[in-house]
């Protein structure tokens, strides 16, 4: 694949899967996260998208510097943890704004940010500048952790046992 190709299928797989996921936040975003008990420090709901696109941008960029330094065949390792964790971020979506799962999320969240560490740890072994760009990225789970912890907490299931609808 050119080097070109390469990028721009790199930078567009997690673009494309947070575009996926906001399907299932912008119903939810609407009619049922503002019934949570949310801290204080958390922030508005426009930000989220900018920041994301912003993310999803500099992980995809340092996915291909990755790749680009010999392929699968010889960084399947740090490609194979950037997978998983790109995967663990797909599917918190899903599970936090479809199912309104908090826990379930929190665990998901929780795994993916092990999963962007390691990432991060073997992508500085290849190339530092990409580790480099996944810092803010770690930092958001890190912060989007606390305020799932923080969800999950403040806002136990229903004892009725029926599942809160939009």
């Amino acid at each position: 694949m050119g080097g070109g190709l390469s990028m721009a299928v790199s930078m567009a797989l997690p673009l494309a899967g947070g575009i996926m996921g906001s399907i299932f936040t912008a119903k939810s975003v609407k009619t049922w996260y503002p019934t949570l008990k949310k801290p204080s420090w958390t922030p508005p709901n426009w930000l989220f998208g900018p920041v994301w696109t912003c993310l999803y941008t500099a992980m995809g960029y340092a996915s291909w510097r990755v790749f680009n330094l010999g392929g699968f065949e010889k960084q399947a390792v740090p490609l194979s943890l950037y997978a998983l964790q790109l995967a663990l971020n797909f599917a918190w979506s899903p599970l936090f704004f479809g199912a309104k799962k908090t826990g379930l999320a929190l665990i998901d969240i929780s795994a993916m940010g092990v999963a962007a560490g390691a990432t991060a740890f073997q992508f500085w072994t290849v190339d530092p500048l990409a580790s480099k760009l996944l810092w803010p990225y770690l930092f958001w789970i890190s912060y989007a952790t606390a305020l799932n912890t923080y969800i999950f907490v403040n806002n136990p299931p229903r004892k009725d046992n029926k599942e809160q609808k939009d």
